[in-house]
């Protein structure tokens, strides 16, 4: 009897076999991101030593200088990213922002620091729309907070390994080498994601079939009508953009505070903190993205906003002893149960977004998103910090950047009420039986 022809593979199931291989190379690279964006934290204060700066400057650099192109950008790259190759896109991005990470390491004064720092943020721009355009083809509504959960460890791992190696580097040759040591490794990465990368057909895990004839293609302009005119997505961009304000000015002048107020030494921070803040983040945000797709399926999406508001306020209190506390291990310890409770939100966030938005517009949105989230969030989050860090000095003196965090994270009632909100109307659609994320 003869055997029965093999057939091929599709494109389609070969895509889906290898979705986890493609998430975790969209959560390397989302890490060498913020490995190179928050490597700077841990270097402020040898950099302000070198360069003769002060913390209004050190905001600059690390908020609003690179948030502005950062986040700008992310729109037209969005909009090529819905109608081209995002692999090659985040390729390219990729080796753009190792290139200038490395050339940091050059500067020989502020302007010069900050013309490199710029050229990060337009390198990173090319990575998160097009990464989570890619997540939610591979990912069905109710594994998308799982998935995006997994790739949201990229912020607390990249911002803590960052810290770390940069750290460790920094105390034995300094902060030029450390800058060259975490950018030139993100070129070789670059060349993996473009030869192994396989990229999922548009909308390939929803339920109704994507059109990719260009004459379909919705605009620009669309993509901003059709979120403005969704309310429950609007109140979660501003919940998150609100989370990451505080979050922003803790991750960049957390390691400063550190050893401002408690007297760590670089090496400390980097051995200490760094590590622990990491690991702590990357298993809350993993296990709360897990968690949030448990309760979606059971009760629908609209509780994963609930969910997200829970955690956030009860990491509050936690939050604010740490920049109360004048004892380490007590704020250590505030610190790791706030990372905790805190970090599950971007997997939730970003997922509810990417299933409200139209398939053929899930860049665009991604990147109106992170537009308003960096201009704000990123932009002023270090930038005000650093500037309230330098005008509390006459009344609180070394101890002013304490008081300047802890005003930022007073902002987080804020954002609880948005998450509530967003929670409310999702709900609401749902039982309107208007188009609404999936739990399946």
């Amino acid at each position: 009897m003869a055997a029965l022809p093999v057939m091929p593979e599709t494109a389609d199931a070969r895509a889906l076999r290898l979705r986890s291989w493609t998430l975790a190379l969209l959560t390397l690279v989302y890490f060498f991101s913020f490995m190179d964006r928050y490597i700077l934290s841990i270097l402020l204060e040898q950099i302000k030593a070198d360069l003769g700066l002060n913390d209004t400057q050190l905001g600059l650099l690390s908020g609003f200088a690179f948030a502005m192109f950062y986040a700008t950008l992310g729109i037209p790259v969005a909009w090529l990213a819905d109608r081209k190759s995002r692999r090659d896109i985040i390729a390219i991005a990729l080796t753009l922002w190792s290139v200038m990470t490395a050339l940091c390491g050059t500067a020989q004064n502020f302007v010069q620091l900050l013309i490199f720092r710029i050229g990060v943020g337009v390198g990173e721009a090319g990575s998160s729309p097009p990464s989570h355009s890619i997540i939610a083809d591979l990912y069905p509504p109710g594994q998308r907070a799982g998935a995006m959960g997994i790739y949201s460890t990229g912020v607390v791992l990249g911002g803590g390994f960052g810290a770390i190696i940069g750290g460790l580097i920094a105390a034995s040759y300094g902060w030029r080498w450390a800058m060259a040591a975490v950018g030139i490794p993100g070129v070789l990465l670059a060349l993996s994601v473009r030869l192994w990368m396989v990229e999922p057909r548009r909308g390939l895990s929803d339920p109704a079939p994507t059109s990719d004839d260009p004459r379909t293609m919705p605009s620009l302009a669309d993509g901003f009508r059709s979120l403005a005119a969704c309310a429950p997505a609007v109140h979660l961009i501003l919940a998150v953009t609100i989370t990451s304000l505080v979050g922003y000015a803790t991750a960049n002048f957390g390691p400063s505070y550190l050893q401002r107020s408690f007297g760590m030494t670089l090496t400390q921070v980097s051995l200490i903190y760094a590590p622990a803040v990491a690991l702590t983040g990357a298993f809350g945000g993993i296990v709360g993205g897990k968690i949030a797709d448990a309760l979606g399926r059971r009760h629908g999406l609209h509780v994963q906003a609930w969910f997200v508001a829970v955690l956030k306020l009860a990491a509050l209190p936690f939050t604010v002893a740490f920049y109360l506390t004048y004892d380490l291990s007590v704020g250590l310890g505030a610190v790791l149960l706030s990372y905790l409770l805190a970090s599950s939100y971007l997997g939730p966030s970003f997922a509810l977004i990417q299933g409200l938005a139209p398939t053929r517009m899930r860049a665009v949105w991604a990147a109106i998103t992170l537009l308003v989230i960096n201009l704000v969030g990123l932009g002023l989050g270090p930038t005000i910090t650093g500037l309230l860090s330098d005008l509390y000095r006459p009344y609180f003196g070394v101890e002013s950047l304490r008081y300047a965090l802890l005003s930022a994270s007073l902002l987080t009632p804020w954002a609880v009420f948005h998450y509530w909100r967003a929670g409310v109307m999702l709900q609401r659609r749902s039982q309107d039986g208007q188009a609404a994320p999936a739990a399946a």
